[in-house]
């Protein structure tokens, strides 16, 4: 497959830069590739200034570039193409290019198991090889299981779903419209719930009996684990995108369009607003709340309630401004420690001196 510069331009909502050059030119692209990587034959994008230089180096045939960048690829064939978003726009050829071959083709696979109870039409549904779909489970049209999942008894899955290798989405829980889970995740595990017997001196299991629910077009990466509630929901909101390795809490609710990195973990009931970013390792204790549009910066660990509509870093969590000044002054501090040591043995010193001079000047009259 192949793309004409008139059908990049379309795509992608931008517009012709390179000095010269004719909308009507032959170039035909057939894929995507870096900066660095690409051909003649294939697009690439500048999205970020560190890759400034392999921009100016680059032998793509097209490259989406923002307003007014300055500078040109020294191979004089490149055309350029500004659009407001690079890499948003870039995603658009992506797009094109990955779904060939890809196409998606109802029908249940002979190793699959679909218990008869369950609601799935194999003329609009796919279940890959090794998947289970227990009694009363429910799944829209479009969706895709993938090879080796497992959908638990009454889950209701949501339409134009794509639930990649060794899913699991356990008992009752819902996920709406247009989800994306990566392989190895597990939507639906018990939370972390024990109570210390007293009278055996060993832990006993509290049971979980709530549910998830996934609200549409959420994104959940590799081996993330989402906890049902005790009781009630766990909740993750719209357009909210949760990275690989990412534990949630039972009873957590996550706002929309809320972004979770990788390593991080959010502990129970805790409560995370609208359109708020958890950065990479970040640690956030139970029974907060996070308001809307806060920033967790790298390794944040949260302790106690946070106002939206700032930045945070630390452990535990202050204004990125007072907490850079912090950092600094721990920095500092092995050279503040060697001062104080020298400032106290130059204070016993001096101290010494006066002791001995007083004992000089008193010592005819005792």
């Amino acid at each position: 497959m192949t793309l004409s510069l008139a059908e990049i331009l379309r795509l992608t909502g931008g517009r012709l830069a390179s000095p010269g050059v004719e909308e009507e030119t032959s170039l035909q692209v057939s894929g995507v590739a870096t900066l660095s990587e690409a051909t003649p034959a294939e697009a690439s994008f500048l999205g970020n200034e560190k890759y400034y230089k392999d921009y100016l180096a680059t032998k793509a045939g097209v490259v989406l570039v923002p307003p007014a960048v300055p500078g040109h690829p020294v191979e004089a064939r490149v055309m350029l193409i500004e659009v407001e978003n690079p890499s948003l726009a870039f995603n658009a050829l992506v797009d094109v290019f990955m779904k060939v071959g890809g196409e998606f083709e109802p029908g249940v696979h002979p190793t699959a198991f679909v218990h008869p109870e369950a609601q799935v039409d194999p003329g609009k549904v796919r279940v890959q090889a090794g998947a289970v779909v227990e009694a009363g489970a429910k799944i829209g049209e479009g969706t895709d299981i993938g090879p080796g999942c497992v959908v638990g008894s009454h889950a209701q899955i949501g339409k134009h779903c794509r639930l990649y290798a060794r899913v699991v989405v356990r008992e009752r829980c819902i996920l709406g419209d247009h989800v994306v889970v990566q392989p190895g995740a597990i939507i639906g595990s018990d939370g972390f719930g024990f109570l210390l017997n007293k009278e055996t001196g060993r832990y006993e299991t509290v049971d979980q009996v709530g549910i998830v629910v996934i609200e549409d077009h959420v994104d959940i990466g590799a081996n993330t684990t989402i906890d049902r509630a005790r009781f009630g929901r766990t909740v993750i909101g719209e357009g909210t995108k949760i990275d690989n390795l990412v534990q949630i809490g039972h009873n957590v609710t996550i706002g929309r369009h809320t972004i979770v990195v990788s390593q991080s973990g959010v502990a129970g009931s805790s409560h995370l607003g609208n359109y708020v970013t958890v950065a990479a390792q970040c640690g956030i204790a139970g029974h907060l709340h996070i308001g809307d549009q806060a920033i967790l910066a790298a390794r944040t660990g949260v302790m106690s309630d946070l106002k939206g509509g700032e930045t945070y870093w630390g452990s535990p969590s202050a204004p990125f401004k007072d907490a850079v000044k912090q950092y600094a002054a721990l920095r500092k501090l092995p050279e503040a420690m060697k001062e104080i040591q020298r400032l106290r043995k130059e204070a016993g010193e001096l101290l010494r001196e006066r002791l001995a001079r007083k004992r000089h000047f008193w010592w005819p009259f005792r």
